[in-house]
């Protein structure tokens, strides 16, 4: 039987991930993007675990709202990423902060 710690163990797991990558890999803006996904999901599968565990529906519901921000997030993101390859030719951290407007 599957019980709430092992839910919580992984979902610590996936987080540490999502935060090891964040300092370990700050020059691709992809990867950084995928680590905060990352840890976006051990929030969501924290959700749904206590939701199942105290019998309440708002955890669930809860995680499509975050669902929805995360694919916000990641449409903007990639979209912005792209049109600034097309005029820079690297996604590289450094490059953006050159920007200016």
């Amino acid at each position: 039987m599957i019980d709430l710690t092992h839910y919580l163990v992984v979902a610590a797991a996936l987080f540490s991930l999502g935060v090891i990558g964040l300092f370990l890999n700050r020059k691709n803006v992809i990867t950084i993007l995928m680590c905060i996904e990352l840890m976006l999901l051990a929030v969501n599968i924290n959700f749904v675990a206590f939701s199942h565990y105290l019998h309440d529906l708002g955890g669930q519901i809860f995680v499509f709202f975050v669902l929805t921000v995360a694919a916000c997030e990641v449409a903007i993101g990639l979209a912005i990423m792209v049109s600034f390859y097309r005029l820079r030719r690297s996604i590289e951290v450094e490059d953006i902060n050159t920007l200016q407007g």
